[in-house]
């Protein structure tokens, strides 16, 4: 349980960073309070999209990984950050990635803050 929440509270740093540094990626809400309960509920979309679908994903696109020497992974991270956006938007969730350029920034971002966090915030288990 500790690990779950610790990898969502970095999810949620990662996207908070991403939302702060790109214009391209956007959470609204009235309030600090409704902003940060839908940055919480999205980084729980995103790491649901990221334990289900991305390795599904990671193995069909294989030979392309191979190919690319991993750079395939950047577009692999702009698409479930797509996807998690449009996730966001069926559930009524004011967080939206606008088109694949600021998704494969934001899944760059994403990917060093949220590595920055596990390190910050170590699982014990």
């Amino acid at each position: 349980m500790k690990h779950f929440v610790v990898k969502t509270l970095a999810n949620a740093a990662a996207l908070a960073v991403a939302i702060w540094l790109l214009k391209g990626i956007t959470l609204t809400g009235e309030n600090t309070g409704r902003k940060v309960f839908t940055l919480v509920l999205v980084a729980l979309i995103f790491g649901l999209v990221n334990f289900l679908v991305k390795p599904v994903v990671k193995v069909l696109s294989f030979p392309l990984f191979i190919l690319t020497l991993g750079l395939i992974t950047l577009v692999v991270n702009a698409l479930m950050l797509l996807l998690t956006s449009w996730l966001a938007g069926k559930a009524d969730l004011a967080f939206h990635v606008d088109g694949f350029w600021p998704a494969l920034l934001g899944g760059v971002i994403v990917s060093i803050v949220s590595w920055a966090m596990h390190v910050i915030l170590p699982d014990k288990d």
